[in-house]
C-alpha cells in the first residue's frame, strides 16, 4: 500500500478483506473512514485514512 496518495475501491478491498457491500455499510455507520468525491463518478480514499485504520483494527483485536 502506497504511505500517500489516492486508492479506488478495488484497490481498498485488495487490502481490506470486506465485500463492497459491507464497506459502504461500514462507511454510513462511520466505523471506517469516509472517502473523498474527486468527481461526479470518481470515489477514493486516503491511503493514510485506510493504513491508520488498519492500525487500529490491529489493536482493538
Amino acid at each position: 500500500m502506497p504511505d500517500t496518495g489516492f486508492l479506488r475501491q478495488p484497490q481498498v478491498l485488495s487490502f481490506v478483506p470486506i465485500s463492497k457491500s459491507t464497506l459502504w455499510r461500514r462507511v454510513q455507520a462511520r466505523t471506517f473512514p469516509e472517502p473523498v468525491k474527486l468527481s461526479e463518478r470518481v470515489t477514493v480514499w486516503r491511503a493514510e485514512d485506510i493504513r491508520r485504520w488498519i492500525e487500529q483494527q490491529g489493536v482493538a483485536s
